[in-house]
């Protein structure tokens, strides 16, 4: 997909923006909370991701993603940041997670510049905003004023949402996050807007309809290859945040069980079609669509008020 044009990102940024502060309250964050007591918050962490993008693009779509794993557990409160023995960090979910380094850069300048005003989760929410923005992506406003959690334990991210899950399982995943199927599929490229390890099991069991696609992929990292290793899993647009994804599960090219089978069922694939702009059918544009779904899964379980606390360092409860 071409890059989007002035026009239109200046849609993206009007529309989003006015869906996400007319409307987007949840459990005690809002629209510009630091707008008296660090009125600079949000440029601040604009500019450490924009920093950090200069030099390795790749780490946008690892903070976003990193925000996703976030929320799914325990709520939007920064508990994978934390380190620890047992922490989230440690889950087998969360080994190839990306972008603790940012968030960390924009806590130690905020910490100068706020002393105990902004909290690691809502540096997250707004990195992982601005992550999408540098890409291309549209721009929402986020609401802030979360409070983050104080525990973190690898056994609590295991019903995560999984590359192998069926519809079923994810939409009940997102259902008990308070999320709906058109969330699902609007979110559901954020693991593909990574460049994540490809797992082999993944391309081996993937409900494909591209016979010559399984094979590139297998090419690109055999059974018994490099583990480590990072190839891009969106076809066409790699390094660009766009709809691509959808095109891909049109196409036979969803790589992850997970994203194949939004394809293969018959209640997400309408979702899919309605987001390439199927005729006869009433599309949904992904952009804004993107922006308000991420603005609701930022709201999930957030803590806030007297829960919680505003850490010194993310790394660590005060």
């Amino acid at each position: 997909m071409a890059k989007l044009g002035r026009n239109m990102v200046l849609f993206f940024v009007v529309w989003v923006a006015a869906v996400a502060s007319g409307g987007a309250r949840g459990q005690g964050t809002r629209v510009g909370f630091y707008s008296r007591t660090c009125p600079r918050a949000e440029a601040i962490v604009r500019s450490v991701v924009q920093s950090h993008f200069s030099s390795d693009p790749s780490i946008a779509p690892g903070i976003l993603r990193m925000h996703f794993h976030d929320c799914f557990v325990h709520g939007c409160d920064a508990s994978i940041l934390l380190d620890g023995p047992t922490s989230e960090k440690t889950a087998p979910p969360n080994r190839q997670l990306r972008g603790f380094d940012v968030v960390d850069d924009a806590k130690a300048q905020l910490e100068v510049a706020c002393p105990g005003v902004v909290s690691c989760a809502d540096i997250l929410a707004l990195a992982a905003r601005d992550s999408v923005a540098v890409t291309n992506g549209p721009f929402w406003s986020v609401p802030t004023g979360r409070r983050d959690g104080r525990v973190s334990l690898a056994s609590d991210a295991a019903n995560l949402p999984a590359f192998n899950d069926s519809v079923a399982v994810q939409i009940r995943k997102y259902d008990e996050k308070g999320l709906n199927a058109q969330d699902l599929v609007a979110l559901s490229g954020i693991l593909i807007q990574s460049l994540i390890t490809l797992i082999y099991r993944a391309v081996h069991n993937a409900c494909q309809s591209d016979a010559a696609f399984v094979p590139q992929l297998r090419a690109l990292c055999p059974q018994n290859g490099d583990g480590a290793r990072r190839v891009a899993m969106d076809t066409g647009s790699p390094n660009r945040f766009d709809a691509n994804y959808y095109g891909n599960l049109r196409s036979g090219r969803g790589v992850l069980e997970s994203d194949a089978v939004l394809w293969a069922d018959a209640g997400t694939r309408g979702l899919v079609q309605r987001f390439l702009g199927i005729r006869g059918l009433a599309g949904l544009t992904f952009g804004v669509e993107f922006g308000r779904s991420m603005v609701k899964m930022g709201n999930v379980e957030v803590k806030s008020g007297a829960a919680g606390e505003i850490r010194t360092l993310c790394t660590a409860v005060n």
